[in-house]
């Protein structure tokens, strides 16, 4: 066992042995002591749900249960704040390394860049590390050296990058202890008494931990994947690999996944397989949604909470807490969307083309703030994941460039028939509809009165008659969007006149408050006292600014984001965008990321699939840096952007292009927001 001098390798959502370059990174330094923190209280509102805490209780159980095997015990540490926890177990391991590997969304970019200064300025080295991604955010982007707003040209170029992903690394033998007998661990819980009977449920489906994960790839990619292009869209049957709580937790690498299923793809090109080739490339368009969603969270690091087209802002959501709470029942009257709410209920789970049934539904039906629906999903699902579900319910939600038109709806009962034609998977979770004829399951409400009463169906007492009409909700729609483009005109006719008025006006400006009764609580993040400021080392992680134009006020003019539509300079996001802080705490947090990460700029599951044939975009927004070296630990350096993004718009896989009549009848309408130029009131 070795004393002082030893690395601290920090496990986060990263937990597994294998293919983990900050543990085999402390294990090149020398001596190892391994480190989780469990510090829910830091994510504000997205604190994990009970389904998520479950299966971190097991991932970590396992975990542990391997580092013992190798000479090693997983410290645990229950903590409010994680810079604290580590200088604790700094000071009690004479440890003089931290390694951690990336996170990227907005909470982690921002307690990462703390972790760096504070430790760094106590005199300890700090590395972090890709573990997560292909590709590192910064690495990709156009030709002009801008990050991409569509997916199409991301993947594609993500795809022909001059070189490969890194190779997965292989499972250290033996890890040299680190002298942890002056460190205690914590006990962690993560369920109380009320959550036990439902979590025993979970088991008999899902079994967490790098090692399963590793079998369930396995057995993917020796099952469904080679029919996985003809079946990927069953929704009654398993046709997915099931891998994403695994991906979530960090128990399997991507670059893993990417590997084993290239070298596949390249056995059956060598047997002449078209259908085994096709399948790996619809399969790895999945795993290039899951590259995109850290890609946009990195780059616009709000928008799991603001639209990302402007006119958006505008947009007149119903706040109706009953049909939020018949959407969560399943109790809409779609069978479809029902029986989908019902599974996730249950299981913590929903097929991919389920999700996007019961979002669009939520969106566009209910037309309820895709917020809530969002937030939703994250108390609920075992792979709940803020980047992939924010990327999500944007697209749905008809937010993003390449997103699905706001003006076009599905319709549930012909989404039923193409996704769940035979209606088993609409019978198992609602069994009340189970001796309906297929003919009538998926609009029980049009079955002639007979077939109902042999079903032992009775519409609007043992299942709900439509909650709306889908003319009805057309024809809302239509208003609404009438409605939202006459906001946008008068704010921008307002900013031409010189005022400001009917910017306020925005459905956004204030955010809609969470349902309460469903404990959807906004935290508050704790004030912190922070080190000093101190040069960041030449190995950081490139984190870029999100200081708020509070600090911008004197040196720009607020309020010009729907003027300067193609000439601004790179958007950047205010702190206080969707977490309603009080001034002082505000004030606090933009003061840290001014101080942490000043002159950079920083403007973000596969559950939803962007259905896009792609158009490259141009001049795209972002700020370009020079890379230094391809280790995990040393990244670029960024310079402040003066570039404006495009309004390029693509359409989808069936031809229709988020470029329809509802954008193209507004052709001015479609920037990214420069939340830079937002007023500061509310």
């Amino acid at each position: 066992m070795s004393g002082g001098g030893c690395s601290i390798v920090w496990f986060r959502r990263d937990l597994r042995v294998e293919d983990n370059s900050a543990l085999t990174a402390g294990m090149r330094a020398g001596a190892v002591v391994a480190v989780f923190i469990w510090a829910p209280e830091e994510e504000g509102q997205y604190q994990p749900g009970r389904v998520s805490r479950w299966w971190l209780k097991h991932s970590l159980a396992q975990l542990d249960s391997s580092l013992r095997n190798l000479g090693i015990s997983l410290v645990t540490k229950r903590s409010t704040d994680c810079v604290s926890s580590l200088l604790e177990v700094i000071n009690s391991t004479g440890a003089s390394q931290l390694f951690f590997n990336h996170l990227y969304d907005p909470l982690s970019l921002i307690r990462d860049q703390r972790v760096k200064e504070v430790l760094t300025a106590q005199g300890i080295a700090v590395r972090s590390f890709n573990a997560d991604l292909l590709y590192e955010p910064w690495e990709v982007n156009d030709e002009h050296g801008q990050p991409f707003t569509t997916f199409s040209a991301f993947w594609e170029r993500c795809l022909s990058m001059p070189y490969d992903p890194e190779a997965p690394l292989l499972p250290p033998k033996r890890i040299i202890a680190g002298d942890v007998s002056r460190c205690s661990s914590d006990t962690l819980v993560f369920e109380d008494e009320s959550e036990k009977a439902s979590n025993a449920l979970l088991a008999r489906a899902w079994s967490p931990g790098w090692s399963n994960a590793n079998k369930a790839l396995t057995a993917f990619i020796n099952g469904p994947l080679i029919e996985y292009s003809k079946n990927r869209r069953k929704v009654d049957s398993a046709t997915t690999s099931f891998l994403s709580p695994h991906l979530h937790f960090g128990e399997v690498s991507v670059k893993k996944v990417f590997h084993l299923v290239r070298i596949k793809q390249v056995l059956w090109a060598n047997e002449g397989n078209k259908a085994g080739e096709e399948s790996v490339n619809l399969f790895l368009k999945s795993i290039g949604l899951r590259e995109y969603s850290r890609y946009i969270s990195f780059n616009h690091p709000y928008s799991h909470e603001r639209p990302l087209l402007g006119h958006l802002r505008f947009f007149p959501w119903v706040v109706n807490e009953s049909y939020f709470k018949a959407w969560r029942q399943g109790r809409t009257g779609y069978p479809l969307v029902d029986a989908g709410m019902r599974e996730l209920w249950a299981t913590g789970w929903l097929h991919d083309r389920v999700r996007v049934v019961v979002s669009s539904f939520f969106v566009k039906v209910l037309q309820l703030p895709w917020r809530w629906g969002m937030k939703y999903f994250w108390d609920t699902l075992l792979d709940a994941d803020l980047e992939s579900d924010a990327l999500g319910w944007q697209y749905i939600s008809g937010t993003l460039p390449d997103g699905r038109p706001f003006d076009q709806i599905d319709n549930p009962q012909f989404q039923g028939y193409k996704f769940d034609p035979n209606g088993e998977y609409v019978r198992r979770w609602l069994p009340e509809l189970a001796r309906i004829p297929t003919e009538w399951i998926h609009h029980p409400w049009n079955a002639p009165e007979p077939v109902l009463q042999a079903a032992g169906i009775e519409l609007g007492s043992n299942y709900p008659l439509p909650i709306v009409g889908i003319d009805a909700a057309k024809a809302r729609l239509e208003e609404a969007l009438t409605e939202m483009w006459q906001q946008e005109a008068s704010a921008r006719a307002a900013i031409e006149n010189g005022t400001e008025e009917g910017l306020g006006d925005s459905s956004d400006a204030i955010p809609i408050a969470f349902p309460q009764d469903i404990q959807m609580e906004e935290s508050h993040e704790p004030a912190r006292h922070n080190a000093p400021p101190v040069a960041r080392p030449y190995e950081d992680q490139m984190v870029p600014s999100i200081t708020s134009s509070l600090f911008r006020a004197e040196e720009e003019e607020t309020s010009s984001d729907l003027r300067n539509t193609t000439g601004d300079s790179r958007a950047e996001v205010p702190i206080n965008a969707n977490i309603r802080q009080n001034a002082r705490a505000r004030e606090t947090l933009n003061q840290r990321m001014l101080q942490a990460v000043q002159g950079n700029t920083l403007v973000q599951n596969t559950a939803v699939e962007l259905r896009n044939d792609a158009e490259d975009s141009t001049a795209e927004s972002s700020s370009s840096g020079s890379r230094r070296e391809r280790d995990g630990g040393v990244v670029p350096v960024w310079s402040p952007p003066a570039s404006s993004y495009s309004d390029q718009i693509v359409g989808d896989e069936n031809g229709r292009g988020a470029g329809t009549s509802y954008l193209q009848r507004h052709p001015q309408s479609h920037q990214l927001m420069n939340w830079r130029q937002l007023p500061q009131t509310g």
